[in-house]
């Protein structure tokens, strides 16, 4: 049970064991992304099912910074946008109207984030997207599904287009705005944007420097086949997410809270 108020915004809060798990997870996933420079003032989302409870998920307070989310303050909300933890903070409708819609219909998306980096906004701006230019491009080349800009996503009926054109891939690159990346943990969602900002990082330098050099099809698809070689155990993306927690923890624990 939480009861520390070290962190100025932390409150008292029960819940199961299960969801104050997840609650922590997920706090220390945004303060990793703020660690990493992927977060946006008080803006972008991430989101996590709460276990064992149908129709919940966690998200971050509307008004903090990505800084001062800790376990207890992150907003647990119904799938219709209903707070269901006496929370006193709002919920960022444009995070909620997106997010509700992938985990409404999409049934594996347990950890959905947006960011906006400048990177991957960038390439989401860019005619023909992300190029198979670099090593990590690799790992997404016909993995990843676009979706025309239509303004800031607050209107119910967008949902029925982003889920469309998300289709089968689990990476939703919305076009002059920022990549959605849904997954079925925290680690993986954590791993596919850690890989996905390092590809956009590396073709916008290369793209600076000069006329980038294509890897063919071929390789690419050597490529993909190969890459489920290197991982560790415990699933996708969980040892990076865990090495990175560490590193945060040396300097602020505060997310436990």
């Amino acid at each position: 049970m939480a009861t520390s108020i070290k962190n100025a915004h932390a409150r008292n809060l029960d819940c199961s064991e299960a969801e104050w798990q997840a609650r922590q997870e997920l706090a220390a996933c945004y303060r990793v992304f703020d660690h990493l420079g992927w977060s946006e003032s008080i803006y972008n989302h991430i989101s996590l099912k709460v276990p064992g409870e149908e129709g919940a998920f966690l998200i971050n307070p509307y008004g903090l910074h990505y800084s001062e989310v800790c376990a207890s303050n992150l907003v647990k909300i119904d799938i219709d946008g209903n707070t269901l933890d006496g929370s006193p903070f709002p919920v960022n409708k444009a995070g909620f109207t997106q997010h509700a819609y992938f985990h409404r219909h999409v049934e594996w998306a347990h950890a959905i984030c947006h960011t906006h980096t400048t990177a991957t906004m960038a390439v989401c701006s860019l005619e023909g997207g992300l190029q198979p230019v670099n090593f990590y491009a690799c790992n997404f080349i016909g993995k990843l599904s676009y979706h025309d800009f239509e303004g800031v996503t607050v209107r119910d009926e967008e949902g029925e287009r982003l889920l469309a054109n998300l289709g089968d891939n689990r990476i939703l690159m919305l076009r002059n705005h920022g990549p959605v990346i849904l997954g079925r943990s925290i680690g993986e969602i954590f791993i596919q944007h850690w890989s996905l900002q390092r590809a956009c990082e590396i073709q916008l330098a290369t793209m600076a420097a000069g006329k980038p050099v294509v890897i063919p099809d071929e390789v690419v698809a050597v490529h993909q086949r190969d890459l489920g070689q290197v991982r560790l155990p415990g699933g996708p993306g969980k040892a990076d997410f865990d090495a990175w927690v560490r590193i945060i923890d040396r300097t602020d624990r505060s997310w436990r809270d």
